[in-house]
């Protein structure tokens, strides 16, 4: 090859590489105005670190005894028989002999269709049964929590203002009370206001 043609190549992947950096640079900067979620799993007594204002920090608390084992979902074959219920056997029975539009078999026109419906529904009745941990709900338990105590702190610092305007107020009311009351006096007096 020639030094042209490999120049050419070089200028070429630098031209094709450039997007991706600039993609890179431009996702790098939200994912810091995000907030950091820390979940941990701890066992036994083992202490979990409070939140702070930076970071939520969720700990899922096991026992002891779990502390060196295999993972509850890797444990067992979740996918053998004998664990399957009856109502999910008997329930299969229902699709026997079922072809044609939204059926998701192989036989009948539209057979195909459906598919899609059955494993969306396959993956919720999943992820309920699922033994594992939900962060997902200590997440948004330990969100509420936080917006909480801004709520209480917002209402603390309301009611301060609230006390020091009903204060100032009481303060300006008593000035123009004392000085209305010595103007009263010295119009009293005879004598004609000084001004000052």
């Amino acid at each position: 090859m020639s030094k042209a043609t490999l120049s050419a190549l070089a200028a070429l992947f630098a031209l094709s590489a450039t997007p991706a950096l600039a993609q890179e640079a431009e996702a790098a900067p939200a994912a810091t105005d995000a907030e950091k979620i820390n979940m941990v799993i701890v066992y036994g007594d083992d202490k979990c670190e409070e939140s702070n204002a930076d970071t939520i920090n969720v700990c899922a608390r096991l026992s002891e005894a779990d502390r060196y084992r295999i993972p509850t979902p890797l444990r067992d074959d979740i996918n053998n028989p004998r664990k399957e219920a009856w109502t999910q056997r008997v329930l299969a029975y229902e699709y026997v002999g079922r072809e044609g539009t939204m059926s998701c078999t192989p036989t009948g026109g539209g057979g195909f269709t459906g598919c899609g419906l059955k494993e969306i529904d396959a993956a919720y009745a999943e992820k309920e049964q699922d033994p594992g941990l939900a962060f997902g709900r200590m997440i948004a338990a330990e969100r509420k929590k936080r917006l909480a105590a801004i709520d209480a702190e917002a209402e603390l610092v309301e009611q301060r203002v609230q006390q020091f305007e009903k204060e100032r107020a009481e303060r300006e009311a008593r000035l123009q009370a004392e000085a209305e009351a010595a103007a009263e006096k010295e119009l009293q007096d005879g004598a004609l206001p000084q001004p000052k």
